[in-house]
This record gives structure tokens, sequence and C-alpha cells, in this order.
């Protein structure tokens, strides 16, 4: 039996105002610091996951890592062999991992687009928090950029075990577990990171958590609605580096022995795409720009969608 991955554990950013963008996550965004040392923050959710998000100090803004489960360390070593047999740059062992960030046992490569992914089993576990609606409990799935969209569905289906659930004329949509996409990827100019996308318990937690970004000086970006694959609810922000963030909740869930693979035709006959209840309208410019990823990767951006506009003051002088 071949491994794969059993889902999608966490993201580690890399941020030059590290100070800042813990605020932005705990004040605004509703998660929780669990551990940390001088150049890197971890960060929680309300589930079980030891942690959703980490930050770490950088000289500019980048993705460092997609962090992926596997079932165990038996499944970590197939996960690695079929890597290496696929030809990506990956670690020469799998190696025990450090305790702050939950220990376990894993290893790191780069898809074949050179975005950065470590895969590892048996790490620490939380206790679950008391319930909140407006918080967040998990990752629900990472959106990663790509030129070669093709290549990177075989690759994330043939090497790690995804399933591709559907296809649109935007992206591909990959499964790991009954969740409709824990991973997706976009048609866009190169390999970046579109966007990442937290699980709220509800509708109401969704709109709870996108108040609470509201009173912080925080707009939403796209949103409130409803996509079409997927049938997520959605509310998109941009945090203070540039990096699209997302609470969603109610993403279908699919049954193996019953679901139907649908082509980017059939999602194009639908009304109101992308957004099913038609309320959300389209991306602001800056969205579009920011999911883009040319406002963490130093690429140029037009005049009405200057990075400072998108970024702007701190949250501590947005709260003063």
């Amino acid at each position: 039996m071949s491994g794969r991955v059993i889902g999608v554990r966490s993201v580690e950013l890399g941020v030059p105002d590290l100070r800042n963008a813990v605020r932005f996550y705990t004040m605004a965004w509703g998660l929780e610091e669990v551990s940390s040392e001088a150049s890197v923050v971890y960060l929680r959710g309300t589930g079980s996951d030891h942690h959703l998000l980490v930050l770490r100090e950088y000289p500019k803004r980048d993705l460092l890592a997609v962090h992926c489960a596997a079932q165990d360390a038996v499944a970590v070593d197939r996960l690695n062999a079929q890597a290496r047999a696929f030809g990506v740059s990956a670690d020469a062992t799998p190696r025990e991992l450090p305790a702050i960030s939950g220990g376990g046992y894993g290893f790191s490569f780069r898809t074949p687009d050179g975005l950065p992914i470590t895969i590892s089993a048996g790490l620490a576990a939380n206790a679950s928090l008391p319930a909140d609606s407006g918080r967040p409990s998990r990752i629900s799935h990472v959106v990663l950029n790509s030129a070669a969209t093709e290549d990177q569905v075989r690759f994330f289906c043939d090497v790690l075990g995804f399933k591709h659930t559907d296809s649109s004329y935007m992206m591909e949509f990959l499964r790991c577990h009954a969740d409709h996409h824990s991973m997706a990827i976009f048609r866009n100019k190169g390999p970046s990171l579109n966007h990442i996308a937290y699980e709220v318990p509800s509708f109401d937690g969704l709109m709870r958590g996108s108040g609470r970004l509201k009173k912080h000086g925080f707009n939403i970006e796209w949103g409130v609605g409803r996509h079409g694959p997927g049938n997520n609810i959605f509310s998109y922000f941009i945090d203070p580096n540039g990096f699209v963030t997302e609470y969603t909740t109610e993403v279908d869930q699919i049954d193996e022995a019953t679901h139907i693979f649908r082509d980017p035709a059939f999602w194009d006959t639908l009304p109101n795409k992308p957004d099913r209840w038609g309320l959300a309208g389209q991306p602001s410019i800056r969205m579009q720009h920011a999911m883009s990823g040319a406002l963490y990767s130093g690429a140029e951006v037009p005049k009405e969608a200057r990075c400072e506009d998108i970024i702007g003051k701190t949250l501590g002088e947005r709260a003063a």
C-alpha cells in the first residue's frame, strides 16, 4: 500500500514584522499562541491540531511551507520514497521534528513548481478549546498558484495520494479526506500562495468572525458568499503582510461511492459564479493582486492597488 496525505495541517509564513503579524492573527483572526522562540511563533485554533499557522521572522514576506499530515511513520517513509522516485528535491531521510513545533516525524521537499511542502506524522495534539463559533478550528484548504496546473495536479494525485474532485476554468480542486477540497491549484502566471482558508463551525460563526475583523479595521475584500465547487460559504480578507486569508464553513462532504467529477463546462453553466448567492460581487482589485502573490513577492502592483494601501497601518495603529 502506498503512502498518502490525509490532511493539510498548517501553513508557515515568513514575515518581516513578526510582532504585528502575531497581533493580527491573535487579536483579530482568533488564533492562540501555543509555543514560540525568538524568531518564530506557533498559533493554534480551537481544535486539537498542535498549530494551524507558523509565523517566522524573515527578510521578506514569503510562503515557507505547507505542512501536510500522514497517518503514521510508515506512511511518511513511503511518501518520502514516492517523492524521491518522482524526482523532486526532498530531504535525504525523514527525521524527528523539533518539540516546539509539536514534534513528530517527517520530511520536507519542493513541488515541481518549487513550492515548499512538509509531510509529518505523530505530532502532539492539544486539548480542544471551549466551543467558540467565531474562531477557526482547523485549516480547511490551501490554494496554490501555478502556470503548470496539470503538472501540479498529477504530482499531488500520483505522488501524494490526493484525489481530483472537480475542475473549473479557474482552478483544480483536490481532496485528501471527505472535504470537497483540501488543496486547489489556481491557474496563474507562476508559483505562489493564493490563499489560506480556515474552517469555522457555522455560518453564524463566519459572520461573527467577520464582524470581529471589521471592528479591528479590516474590511471584507470578497464576500459574504457561497462558492460553486465545494458549496462552501466564504469571506476573504488581506492580512497586514499582504497574504489572503479566508473564513469558510459548510464545505461539501464527498461520498466516494456516489461522487461525480464535474468539469469546467458544467460549472460554467451555473448562474452567479463564483458566488451562488450573487451577493459577494467580484473580489476587490487589491484582492485579485493579493491572490496572485504580488503583494508579498515584491512584484509591481498597479497604482489603484498599491501595497501600502492594502497592508495599511499596523493593528496597533488601527486600534488606537
